[in-house]
């Protein structure tokens, strides 16, 4: 479980919120000089960098989605997981316009262990949605928004839907209400009001402003504790 979006106005504005099981994932946020991003520990000892943010503004994300069979693993040269590009992206290994060409050229599949969605955009606020199996949205808007559910084909989810999981529209309703001025503090709003509690907590909410090339976030729903990362 888990919430993305990217708001343009005034500020390029990018927020997450990171649920997760802490029976299944072992996390910590893990700030660098070039990288802030919450760490995923895998089998290989390392704690990889599948959500978070660039200096240079690059900002990815991954949310669980229910797979389907178009999507599944295949360890072939013309396939990339999702998990391999959103970490390249992170580390700035791959600029936007790379992985536009990537989406195009090669089949993008789930990691071998995990079946996820990822939205990824940069500091000029351009964001491409890429769902395995199904393709791939680019687009710049006023705002654009995703949760663990298809945007593209929704009908391959619809029956994945937790009763009660209303977490996308009462985004759109407040994103619907914001103006050019959304700020890091609307952001945290937004992030608050659709938090998760319970098995599937929001462990961290991440905000990042492009203006400030500074990351805020909070652990474990303590809105009222937010931490400043700069980049320098």
């Amino acid at each position: 479980m888990c919430t993305r979006f990217v708001c343009n106005g005034n500020d390029r504005i990018t927020g997450f919120n990171f649920d997760i099981d802490l029976s299944v994932w072992k996390h910590k946020v893990i700030e660098e000089k070039e990288r802030f991003y919450i760490g995923i520990l895998r089998p290989d000892g390392t704690y990889h960098s599948y959500h978070g943010v660039n200096k240079n503004g690059n900002a990815g994300t991954l949310l669980y989605v229910h797979g389907n069979p178009d999507g599944a693993y295949e360890d072939n040269e013309n396939c990339m997981t999702i998990a391999d590009l959103t970490e390249q992206f992170i580390k700035a290994q791959l600029t936007f316009d790379d992985v536009l060409q990537i989406v195009k050229s090669k089949k993008i599949t789930y990691a071998p262990d995990a079946t996820m969605q990822a939205m990824l955009s940069d500091v000029h606020g351009r964001v491409l949605i890429i769902e395995p199996g199904i393709g791939y949205l680019e687009e710049y808007k006023k705002y654009s928004l995703i949760t663990n559910y298809s945007l593209m084909k929704p009908e391959s989810t619809k029956n994945f839907i937790v009763p009660g999981d209303d977490r996308y529209e009462r985004a759109l309703e407040l994103f619907d209400r914001c103006d050019h001025d959304f700020s890091v503090s609307d952001a945290f709003a937004l992030l608050k009001a659709v938090r998760q509690e319970g098995v599937w907590a929001t462990r961290v909410s991440f905000v990042y402003s492009a203006s400030e090339q500074a990351v805020y976030y909070v652990e474990n729903n303590h809105f009222e504790h937010v931490t400043k990362f700069a980049f320098s």
